[in-house]
């Protein structure tokens, strides 16, 4: 069985449906079972990651984990421990392109290089996903979009190469199932790199309205943020990514590619896959609440 932390996570939840179409059993763990919409078909594993006490229905026998550092906190080591006690011998980290490619308050990037190194240290067969920019961080975009039709920012020259969840689920599910990815780091990016005001006009081609990006000060950006009830970690965390990728664009490379074969889907592809997110007001907003915030 393949354990998934961060399971309603983007690329946690797009990896628990791939395994499970493949015919994979599929233990997800959930601080929420409730409201998780998890599919039928995944053991649900209710509690808390960054507290493993809490994970009382951990299934026997485990094959492989992948880890979401956001979602483990500082119980990265112990998670590992429970894992490789139940016979687990892979584990696939969602780190960030931020360890190789800094920018940023550095305390963020620690995050991932704390969870990187709880891997190296388990025992198991390790996996690093580096990943760039979210495509699916543009979700926080929707409710402006719907409102105005205009994106207040900041830093709208700032540029990375979003990467589609799709492709890092694909490229997880690989590395937990093949060994052949053992002790490789996967630089992983979108296949173009754009700036926001880009990002923008193209949600916008994607749901056929004209669109813009109004620039603010990143303070005014920081203040309407916390105004929201946002805890300070998310301006800080954005703002400061942003400020570097103005001034020098994140990586592009070609990893998705040469990994599953195929050209890494482009953020239109994006776009359009979440057209209705930026047209009507959901049900639920829980899918568009947070960034991810890989980069």
């Amino acid at each position: 069985m393949f354990l998934v932390i961060g399971a309603t996570g983007t690329v946690g939840r797009e990896t628990v449906n791939l395994l499970l179409e493949s015919g994979r059993k599929v233990a997800a763990v959930t601080r929420d079972p409730a409201t998780a919409a998890l599919p039928g078909g995944a053991h649900v594993v209710a509690g808390d990651p960054s507290r493993p006490d809490t994970l009382t229905s951990l299934p026997d026998v485990v094959e492989a984990v992948l880890l979401g550092p956001r979602a483990a906190g500082s119980a990265s080591s112990e998670l590992l421990s429970l894992a490789a006690a139940r016979g687990a011998r892979r584990v696939v980290v969602l780190s960030a392109a931020t360890v190789e490619h800094p920018v940023g308050h550095p305390r963020f990037i620690e995050e991932f290089k704390r969870a990187e190194a709880a891997a190296r240290e388990s025992g198991l067969l390790w996996t690093f996903l580096r990943c760039a920019d979210f495509a699916a961080n543009a979700l926080a975009w929707a409710p402006q979009i719907r409102a105005t039709g205009v994106v207040r920012g900041a830093y709208g020259g700032a540029a990375t190469s979003p990467i589609h969840h799709r492709d890092i689920a694909e490229v997880a599910v690989a590395a937990l199932t093949d060994p052949a990815h053992a002790g490789r780091a996967h630089l992983l990016t979108g296949p173009q790199s754009i700036t926001q005001y880009e990002k923008v006009r193209i949600i916008g081609a994607a749901i056929d309205r004209a669109l813009t990006f109004r620039e603010l000060a990143p303070e005014q950006i920081r203040q309407a943020m916390l105004a929201q009830g946002l805890p300070e970690d998310i301006p800080d965390r954005l703002l400061g990514s942003l400020a570097d990728y103005a001034d020098r664009p994140g990586p592009t490379t070609g990893t998705v590619e040469r990994l599953l074969g195929r050209p890494a889907l482009t953020f239109a592809a994006w776009a359009a896959d979440n057209a209705a997110a930026f047209t009507a007001r959901p049900v639920s907003s829980a899918s568009a609440s947070g960034r991810e915030d890989h980069a």
